[in-house]
């Protein structure tokens, strides 16, 4: 079996992202499931990954599909934090063709990837989300689809929903719950949920001095410098989980 690396969410922040590459150096494939740029560092985030060649399998997230439509002027609505609209201003048009051309779904064997959920790229379910609700959301998915494994709200789980099993891989840039990059890992043996050593106030450093978004500081502080708990992130989206 390959071994598979999923990374979701990481949001732009580099120095993250090379942490959690050269902790899963051993991956034959790296997934990365989604909302990959939005964030203080988009465009070296997105020359780092694209330098995996075809080691890299891109899946796109609500924040990816965002970008693409804020940097061809096509975004309509308030944007839900001020580093997306400046993030999409500093993509080449090469990388916004990317994003573009990114599929939602990508399924390997009997696995499917997803950002969010495999119908929508922003909807939300939880770990303590109950069997009707996830039956819901995998009411159209084929039989032979045996696994799930999304991102979205940045915490990892792992649990079982009428035979399936769904992995949360958590988040590369901005993890709630515990601090540290986290991702997961598919190997034959099954899943692990791997959290990656990272000295945040170093990455807050190299943030602050690389990236030139205005609001750096107040980013670094608020999702590198402190997390947010597994308990405040669930009961923010619990309603927008209840479907």
């Amino acid at each position: 079996m390959t071994t598979v690396a999923v990374l979701a969410d990481i949001h732009g922040v580099l120095p993250a992202l090379e942490a959690v590459l050269a902790d899963a150096h051993e991956a034959d494939l790296i997934v990365l499931a989604g909302d990959i740029a939005s964030g203080p560092q988009p465009v070296e985030t997105l020359d780092v990954l694209k330098e995996l060649g075809e080691r890299a399998v891109w899946v796109r997230g609500n924040a990816d599909r965002e970008l693409v439509e804020m940097a061809r002027k096509q975004y309509d609505k308030e944007p839900p934090d001020a580093v997306g609209p400046w993030a999409a201003e500093q993509l080449r048009p090469d990388q916004v063709e990317l994003l573009a051309g990114l599929p939602t779904t990508v399924t390997i064997g009997n696995v499917l990837f997803c950002h969010a959920t495999p119908r929508d790229d922003e909807e939300m379910v939880l770990v303590d989300s109950p069997i009707a609700r996830w039956a819901q959301v995998f009411s159209e998915l084929p039989d032979e689809v045996r696994t799930v494994v999304c991102g979205h709200t940045h915490m990892p789980f792992a649990r079982q929903v009428d035979r399936r099993l769904v992995v949360n891989a958590g988040s590369v840039g901005m993890p709630y719950g515990a601090p540290g990059p986290s991702w997961a890992l598919l190997t034959a043996d099954g899943v692990q949920l791997r959290r990656t050593a990272l000295d945040a106030a170093k990455a807050a450093e190299r943030i602050v001095s690389e990236s030139t978004y205005p609001g750096r500081e107040e980013w670094v502080a608020e999702y590198l410098l402190s997390n947010y708990s597994d308990t405040e992130a669930l009961e923010a989206f619990r309603p927008r989980a209840e479907g």
